[in-house]
């Protein structure tokens, strides 16, 4: 190779220097390569202005020449020049990006397997290593066609061979395939090329460097993907007793190990279980990853590990109660996320700031899901829920106002809280406060993050109306029933859900007035569509807001005076339909029982022939609940000290509901027999 040192040059200045790239004399291209490269590092003035004069095409036509006719110092020179320019900034990435700068890289990696003497030839091992030097770089920005790796089926087999070459090989190749491993498709595509095996032997290196990017794809790799991390629990690295991955992995989170790599291993652990490929009760879930991940949340550690760490330990404890309550009392654990709250002097980076602040939300969020005594604590905590009312309002964007609202979440599934820390921070003004915002946002197609938060924020105002919560008032007083049936017509099934089943909640022995604003907000159209839609969740809940508005006789009397069509119509609407379930039926039913319950509104009942035959077809129902749901109503028509029950009973027994009765009593099902018991011992003669 030759080696040609020139003085530093301006290249806007040099127009010769540029033009002998293309001369066809190969030692004047070659000097005038390394000249480039010696003026563009260390300088990102430099490198704009040799992209701005347009040479990256030129190098990437030397760089692509396999006639011979450049040589293979031109080439290598050609590769290390454009992996300079891609360290330069966002924007000289994008550009080379554009210019088309990793096909041809990814071809001359693929190309150089039909090299017959490669393990001699140190000119295209150099070749490649500074192809993958650069790939590497280029694959670390957002607008990486990091897909492109996938385009040739041999390219990834081919990426691995060539990482057995040389450690530096090794990093640069697991570090661009972690950039490449975002999908499922990705991680399967991946696992298919032989990675697992490949990336499982690089972590019986001794190099924490070798390791780091290794750890890192195969977290990647099984996130949220089941086959491909039961393929990694399953297999062994190269040492010599050929130990499991998980062995492995459990080693690298010791304490001797370097922190990241530490990291990165309960990273692999974490979403290994998440995945199902290693329990709950697995000794490295429970005795190494988690410990570890709380270990890495401390003050001494780095800000940006800290965040990692805590984000890590609540992806691996949102779902798992006993891992909660473990973690919740291991090493104060909760105090130390809190401090991830508070404002460090010695952080100036913004971003960073709110990294910290987002991932403290979101392991309180997954700390606090299920456990009273957790979110007790938590709540405890000195000035946590300042924090978090001030994270419901944070100005730099959905991320951290979408976390606080988690925390929340979980928070507010204490009634104790509920009852009385809600109440006293007033956390339902922020909260309709931003709901109101990302409804908005919606509206006109906002900020991406702005639907998540709109559902989770709506999920957690389900909870701040329940009955015995003191945040109801205010809330409805906000605009709160408009906001939730404006809900109701989103797109998104979860938004539709949240938004009728906090309409459930707040009709739950609502007063008239509430209720009549309901209907008239909601309106009997909607009503239809829910009752048509096909989640069955929402349908679910429709009935459900039905039964809580048809509730206490006046209310019953007064809305049935006004609806009795719809109502009557939804119900027969939903007992016909042969595909709802039985649950879904059983709602149904029990809306009819209380309409029978009104003093004016059952005589729609009775006056409807096709309702009382249903009546009594459910009566005879194969399945017991339909068949008690539907005695309940009858119960309520024949009930002996409601006026006009005499001339009710007579009719029902005209019919023959009395002889199905009579029939019932045989019943095995003790529920039921009581049912059948109470009904008949309503009719004056039984």
């Amino acid at each position: 190779m030759v080696s040609v040192m020139q003085p530093y040059m301006d290249v806007e200045s040099s127009r010769s220097y540029i033009d002998e790239l293309y001369s066809p004399d190969r030692q004047k291209c070659l000097e005038a390569i390394i000249c480039l490269k010696n003026s563009v590092i260390g300088s990102n003035r430099q490198k704009g202005s040799v992209i701005a004069q347009g040479v990256v095409p030129r190098l990437l036509q030397l760089l692509s020449d396999t006639t011979g006719g450049v040589g293979e110092c031109v080439r290598i020179q050609s590769a290390v020049t454009l992996g300079s320019l891609a360290k330069g900034t966002d924007q000289h990435v994008r550009a080379l990006i554009e210019l088309g700068v990793v096909p041809p890289l990814l071809q001359v990696l693929l190309a150089s397997a039909s090299s017959s003497n490669e393990a001699d030839s140190e000119s295209q091992s150099s070749l490649v290593e500074a192809c993958l030097r650069c790939l590497r770089t280029v694959f670390h920005h957002t607008a990486a066609p990091v897909h492109a790796i996938y385009q040739d089926p041999g390219l990834v087999p081919r990426l691995l061979a060539l990482a057995a070459k040389s450690v530096t090989n090794q990093v640069c190749v697991a570090t661009i395939l972690t950039a490449a491993c975002k999908t499922a498709e990705e991680q399967n595509a991946l696992s298919r090329g032989g990675a697992v095996s490949a990336l499982a032997a690089q972590l019986d290196s001794p190099l924490a460097d070798v390791q780091l990017p290794a750890l890192a794809c195969l977290a990647n790799m099984c996130y949220q993907n089941h086959s491909v991390s039961a393929l990694v629990a399953a297999a062994t690295t190269n040492n010599s007793q050929g130990r499991g991955v998980p062995v492995a992995l459990g080693q690298l989170m010791g304490r001797e190990r370097s922190p990241l790599v530490q990291l990165e291993a309960a990273r692999c652990v974490a979403y290994m279980h998440r995945a199902g490929a290693l329990s709950s009760t697995d000794p490295r879930v429970v005795y190494r990853a988690l410990p570890c991940l709380v270990r890495l949340c401390h003050r001494e550690r780095p800000p940006r590990e800290r965040v990692a760490a805590a984000e890590t330990l609540a992806y691996l404890t949102e779902v798992d109660i006993d891992l909660q309550r473990l973690a919740s009392i291991s090493n104060h654990l909760i105090p130390t996320l809190a401090e991830l709250l508070r404002p460090h002097p010695q952080v100036s980076d913004a971003t960073l700031s709110q990294d910290m602040r987002q991932a403290a939300f979101r392991a309180f969020a997954s700390l606090g899901a299920n456990d009273e005594d957790i979110r007790k604590r938590i709540i405890e905590t000195e000035n946590l829920m300042e924090q978090v009312v001030g994270g419901l309002q944070d100005p730099g964007g959905p991320r951290v106002r979408l976390a606080a609202v988690r925390c929340l979440h979980s928070l507010s599934r204490s009634v104790q809280q509920l009852r009385t820390t809600f109440q006293d921070h007033a956390v339902w003004r922020p909260l309709m406060q931003l709901l109101h915002g990302a409804d908005r946002g919606l509206e006109g197609r906002g900020l991406e993050g702005e639907e998540d938060l709109l559902t989770v924020a709506s999920s957690t105002l389900c909870n701040l109306l329940l009955e015995f919560s003191p945040s109801k008032e205010p809330i409805l007083e906000s605009g709160g029933v408009e906001l939730l049936c404006s809900l109701t017509r989103r797109p998104d099934p979860a938004l539709r859900l949240n938004g009728i089943w906090a309409l459930m909640n707040v009709a739950f022995q609502a007063e008239q007035r509430v209720k009549s604003q309901i209907l008239s907000c909601l309106g009997t159209d909607q009503i239809f569509r829910l009752l048509a839609d096909p989640e069955l969740a929402v349908l679910m809940k429709t009935l459900g807001l039905l039964r809580n508005l048809l509730s206490t006789k006046a209310h019953i009397d007064r809305i049935m005076a006004e609806h009795a069509a719809h109502v009557m119509q939804a119900v027969i609407l939903v007992l016909e339909d042969p595909e709802h379930p039985a649950d879904v039926k059983e709602q149904a039913l029990c809306i009819l029982a209380n309409v029978a319950d009104g003093d004016r509104a059952r005589d729609h009942i009775m006056a409807n022939d096709d309702v009382l035959k249903k009546l009594m077809d459910y009566m005879m129902h194969s399945n017991v609940k339909l068949q008690v749901a539907a005695i309940f109503c009858v119960c309520n028509l024949v009930w002996r000290e409601e006026p006009g029950a005499t001339q009710r009973q007579a009719r029902l027994r005209e019919l023959g509901l009395y002889r199905i009765l009579q029939q019932l009593r045989h019943t095995k099902d003790s529920q039921l027999f009581e049912k059948v018991k109470a009904a008949m011992s309503q009719f004056t003669d039984a």
